[in-house]
């Protein structure tokens, strides 16, 4: 069970991003939530892409039939409508929260192109949300979209899950331009933290090749993570289980790794805070 912790004075947003599919983005969205919830985090999980595979992957299969969704609350900013930012939160078992999504959300993108402060609408609605969190992740649609653009617009930072194959690896340079962008012209304080090497099966030449190749050429410029997600059927299966890895295979090699990975993340955080206060103490 999640232990009980008072939430920070605000969240620390991650958008979890990726143009290219198939990189376990959603996956490595709710294993990181969920072990930061067992460290003691107080966490919301957002939902930014219209195929809802978070929120199916949380165990709300019938997302279609949900009252309020991201979609509901945006709407209602970009119409400048009164709005609750708790209503439509729903609660997981493992003792993260969720802002749910479903296929209306495709339609958004459409919506904000016309939107005034389009980039801000999704900044808007986590404003006063994070305050009552210490972690927000937002995981990203496959594309460089609008609707990511918010989720960059609204993060302190990026995390970037990439495919131990050559072909995704490749993606990586558009990614990293399109923040660029981000960081000109809509949030400079945005950050990206590392990328991730997921499934991966470090016995083959292909997943060390890409591992050495990402080191390589964006080693110097972004951290890569020293954890590696292995290539695993269990954590594949969990999409439609509503659980977690943990709950699902607590002893298997991809929650080992989700759980140092978790750790790893948080003791970065950690001390790239001590840092700041130290640097502002001067």
């Amino acid at each position: 069970m999640a232990k009980k912790q008072k939430p920070s004075q605000g969240a620390k947003v991650i958008a979890i991003a990726n143009q290219k599919g198939g990189t376990a983005k959603t996956t490595s969205a709710v294993n990181l939530g969920i072990g930061l919830a067992n460290q003691g985090k107080k966490v919301l999980l957002v939902d930014a892409d219209p195929q809802g595979d978070l929120t199916t992957a949380l165990g709300w299969t019938e997302a279609d039939n949900l009252d309020v969704t991201l979609t509901t609350q945006m709407e209602r900013i970009v119409c400048d409508k009164p709005f609750d930012c708790h209503e439509g939160i729903l609660h997981h078992e493992e003792g993260v929260d969720l802002v749910p999504t479903n296929i209306e959300l495709s339609e958004m993108e459409i919506t904000l192109m016309n939107a005034d402060t389009r980039e801000y609408i999704m900044k808007n609605y986590l404003c006063e949300l994070k305050k009552e969190y210490d972690y927000v992740l937002i995981d990203c649609m496959p594309s460089l979209g609008i609707l990511t653009i918010n989720a960059l617009a609204a993060a302190d930072s990026v995390l970037v899950p990439v495919q131990a194959h050559y072909l995704p690896l490749k993606g990586m340079t558009q990614l990293m331009k399109t923040i660029g962008k981000v960081q000109r012209n809509i949030n400079p304080s945005l950050r990206v933290d590392g990328a991730l090497l997921t499934l991966a099966d470090m016995r083959t030449n292909l997943a060390r090749a890409t591992a050495d190749s990402l080191k390589q050429n964006y080693g110097r410029i972004i951290k890569v993570y020293q954890t590696v997600i292995p290539v695993s059927v269990k954590a594949a299966e969990t999409s439609t289980t509503g659980k977690s890895i943990y709950a699902y295979d607590k002893n298997g090699a991809a929650a080992k790794a989700y759980a140092e990975f978790t750790r790893e993340v948080i003791w970065d955080g950690e001390r790239r805070r001590n840092k700041h206060e130290t640097t502002l103490g001067r």
